[in-house]
């Protein structure tokens, strides 16, 4: 694997080319280059990894927050992080994944703009003190690299476990929001491929983040 950290991002950028802030010295933002041995439809899990890591590595900085599905790190409903998973493939090999992170760390409630202020949240707000970001950063490469190696050698069955662990999505009554309709339901499981079943009035529904 080979990581690519920037200390600010002028032109970051989030799902459905939605924007992403990330002012200078003030949070975690990195690129992970992968390439995968396993299927290119295994790659959409990649996503549910990285927020695994990220849980285990926030939570020994002493901060308690859980996974909305499939990756949004949250705390008391904000969110921390983000994650946009990108590949380059063929049918049947993937030639590389490009997994981008940005997590807030020393933000300030008055740096986010206004529209982010009632969603966002950093590191530094939760704890009332900023955080070192080089052992922080340190702690989710060494749990990526663990769970990556776990992945390629015996596939994503525990991580996929260590997910419900952390999840604050399972279980909960939700709104399905898709293009074409939208339902609601309670959040049941998520299957092997890291889609969430919902269970709704009319049965279950499994629905997919990509």
């Amino acid at each position: 694997g080979t990581v690519i950290v920037a200390e600010e991002q002028t032109g970051g950028k989030g799902r459905l080319s939605r924007g992403w802030f990330s002012p200078k010295y003030k949070g975690i933002w990195f690129s992970m280059l992968l390439r995968p041995t396993f299927l290119p439809q295994e790659a959409p899990k990649c996503t549910l990894m990285t927020a695994v890591a990220l849980t285990r590595a926030i939570r020994k900085f002493g901060v308690d927050v859980g996974i909305k599905w499939p990756n949004d790190i949250l705390y008391n409903g904000k969110k921390l992080d983000g994650t946009l998973t990108e590949m380059n493939a063929e049918m049947e090999r993937i030639h590389y994944v490009i997994i981008g992170t940005g997590l807030n760390v020393n933000i300030l409630p008055e740096d986010f703009p206004e529209e982010l202020r009632d969603i966002g949240i950093s590191l530094q707000s939760i704890k009332g003190e900023r955080l070192a970001r080089v052992p922080l950063f340190a702690e989710i490469l060494n749990a990526m690299d663990e769970l990556y190696c776990e992945v390629l050698e015996h596939g994503f069955s525990k991580v996929l476990d260590e997910w419900r662990k952390y999840s604050v999505t399972l279980g909960q009554e939700i709104n399905v929001i898709g293009v074409k309709e939208t339902y609601a339901g309670v959040a049941a499981d998520i299957d092997e491929d890291g889609a969430l079943l919902v269970d709704t009035p009319k049965g279950r529904t499994r629905v997919l983040a990509g």
